[in-house]
């Protein structure tokens, strides 16, 4: 049973220049340590810094059905399997949330400009799956 889907797109460019126009304070707002260490050491760090915004972005807008409490930019945390699979990770409140068979799935996709993603909260249904 899917509770959520949220999606949402971005111009790298933005991300470009608020990192450009704010720096570390925005940098330190938005990412986790772990998402700055993988960003920041691409040739193509805005490319992926924006995947990262999108898909928290994306996590929100799928939770917004199913969570009435705040939800910081730090807990939600993107990281990629060693296959290249990007998964959310959600941290404090919200990883007991994702408890009980609830399941995120997140896929991001890029051009040159744009970045985009898209997120399912979902439930498995007994039998299927």
């Amino acid at each position: 049973m899917v509770f959520g889907i949220g999606v949402d797109i971005i111009e790298i460019d933005r991300v470009k220049n608020s990192v450009e126009k704010y720096g570390d304070h925005f940098l330190s707002k938005i990412y986790t340590e772990s998402e700055l260490e993988y960003c920041l050491n691409k040739a193509s760090k805005y490319q992926h810094l924006a995947a990262r915004f999108a898909a928290k972005e994306a996590v929100y807008k799928a939770l917004s059905t199913g969570w009435n409490k705040e939800i910081g930019w730090h807990d939600i945390e993107i990281y990629n399997e060693p296959n290249g699979m990007p998964v959310a990770k959600l941290k404090g409140d919200l990883e007991a949330f994702l408890s009980n068979g609830r399941n995120l799935k997140i896929s991001m996709s890029h051009s040159r400009d744009y970045v985009v993603c898209m997120a399912i909260f979902y439930k498995e249904e007994a039998g299927l799956g």
